[in-house]
């Protein structure tokens, strides 16, 4: 549970994460992330970090009955573009995730609380109070569920789970082992007795093992307790002549499959967000990517909302999120049935082909919310798309990157062409801290970044003087001529942020 505490706001403001598990889980749990949710990780400043320990380009070896049949890279054909910086998904453990993420958070003067687990809570008009399992009562102005499938904030909202559960299940652990070398994701099938897969993680020991002993699967999708000896025998069974060797599990768990979504996102004062708004089903490894881009969507207008802008801001979370969360459910649905039945069959398919057509989540947007306006563009990305990235220079020569531009809790407004200069000096005056204004423009130009190669306006398909407004996480919200004076300004006043709305 999160929650923003009564009191100030701009920096007084005191956010406050309680937890009431007794210590960080150890679990890799998700381990994909996707190409948009790297370019989330970006704007925080912990990409570089995130980089250093996942796999991007990790063959998959695939064997049937025993014999190998294929091994491909289902990134191979993906290469960084001028706008889209990360190519394809990466391969890291949750666990790495959330301690990168918390040391972060440490840097601003907020650490997870354990042991503090919410024992309940109301809200009024005004605030919610809340009081924890160690018996401390918490004023705070909102408050926010991410505490999982089984959301003791969910429930106490009354907002119905809608959905069901399948009878697919699967075994999932973190272990060690000696045998393999660590440069593939290995999979198995074996016809008629089950699914292995053998993932590696990046400078670690452990590896995850996935598998779904069919021998073992009773009534409702269970299966045995796990343990230790029991994934060895599975290993055995479906790996046997490899010389694989299990030492080691610091993490065992059997996966019930649910495909299950809040009907509503937002109870007055009270927000839900990741597994608490939606679970399903793990193909195309959207899970943990979705739950990250809920949180991004709703920070930035918590935080506006916090510091004076309408309340109103945060009905967009819902009206946003809540059809991504839709459209993962089903995609995801679709994707296990299609790579299960296949398995189950001695197909060739990969894990990977569980994945949609957008698994890297790059296509997902937001055009029909009230926070896009400005009509479709000839050309380019419209009001609600991802904002692409391009390459420039600063006055000095130094290469910038759009992206550089936009990180931070921000408003970025994008001036393409030189009457733009008139509403960026304007937005610059007027909406100090909540706009940051950049002319883009071409060499010898004079302009804070230099489009040198024209990768700037080909990503935005600009033609002629143009200003785009992106929001601060990172989707266009506007886009207007360029000699507008007035757009951006109504535009603030609209959503209600403006400085003065």
């Amino acid at each position: 549970m999160t929650a923003r505490n009564q009191g100030g706001c701009d920096g007084e403001h005191v956010c406050r994460i309680v937890d009431r598990a007794g210590e960080h889980f150890p679990g890799s749990r998700g381990k994909g992330l996707t190409a948009r949710t790297q370019e989330v990780l970006d704007d925080l400043g912990v990409v570089d970090e995130v980089l250093h320990f996942g796999f991007r380009h990790l063959p998959h070896r695939r064997y049937l009955d025993g014999d190998q049949v294929a091994e491909a890279d289902p990134h191979a054909q993906r290469t960084p573009t001028p706008d889209r910086p990360y190519d394809g998904g990466l391969l890291i453990p949750q666990w790495r995730i959330e301690r990168i993420l918390r040391t972060r958070l440490a840097e601003h003067g907020v650490r997870v609380e354990l042991a503090a687990g919410l024992a309940e809570f109301s809200q009024s008009a005004n605030g919610v109070h809340a009081v924890l399992d160690t018996g401390e009562r918490v004023a705070a102005r909102y408050m926010v569920g991410c505490d999982g499938g089984r959301s003791t904030v969910r429930k106490a909202l009354g907002v119905r789970f809608e959905g069901e559960t399948k009878e697919q299940a699967m075994l999932l652990g973190d272990v060690e082992l000696s045998g393999l070398e660590p440069d593939a994701w290995y999979q198995w099938t074996v016809r008629g007795r089950g699914f292995l897969a053998l993932c590696p993680f990046r400078h670690e020991r452990s590896w995850q093992l996935q598998a779904v002993p069919f021998s073992d699967l009773g009534a409702e999708g269970s299966f045995p307790e796990p343990s230790l000896p029991y994934f060895r025998r599975i290993v055995d069974d479906l790996a046997g002549g490899n010389g694989i060797r299990l030492s080691k599990a610091s993490w065992l768990s059997t996966y019930r499959v649910n495909v299950r979504m809040a009907d509503r996102f937002r109870v007055g004062r009270v927000l839900l967000a990741g597994d608490a708004a939606h679970v399903h089903p793990p193909a195309g490894g959207l899970g943990m990517n979705t739950g990250i881009q809920d949180a991004y969507n709703l920070g930035w207008k918590l935080a506006m909302v916090c510091s004076g802008a309408r309340q109103s801001l945060l009905d967009s979370y819902q009206e946003e999120r809540l059809p991504v969360a839709a459209w993962t459910l089903g995609v995801s649905a679709e994707g296990l049935p299609r790579v299960a039945e296949r398995f189950v069959n001695g197909g060739s398919t990969d894990i990977a082909d569980g994945a949609p057509s957008d698994g890297q989540q790059l296509e997902l947007g937001y055009p029909a919310s009230s926070l896009s306006v400005g009509g479709d563009a000839e050309s380019g990305p419209r009001a609600g798309d991802r904002a692409p990235d391009a390459p420039c220079v600063d006055s000095s020569g130094t290469l910038r990157r759009l992206f550089d531009a936009f990180r931070g809790p921000h408003f970025t407004l994008l001036g393409f062409g030189e009457s733009c200069a008139g509403p960026l000096r304007d937005v610059g005056t007027a909406q100090r801290g909540l706009v940051k204004p950049v002319w883009v423009g071409a060499p010898g130009s004079g302009a804070d970044l230099v489009d040198v190669e024209g990768h700037a306006r080909t990503a935005y398909g600009v033609t002629g003087d143009t200003l785009v407004l992106v929001r601060p996480d990172g989707y266009l919200a506007l886009r207007a001529p360029g000699a507008s004076r007035t757009a951006v300004r109504d535009y603030l006043d609209r959503v209600g942020v403006s400085r003065s709305a």
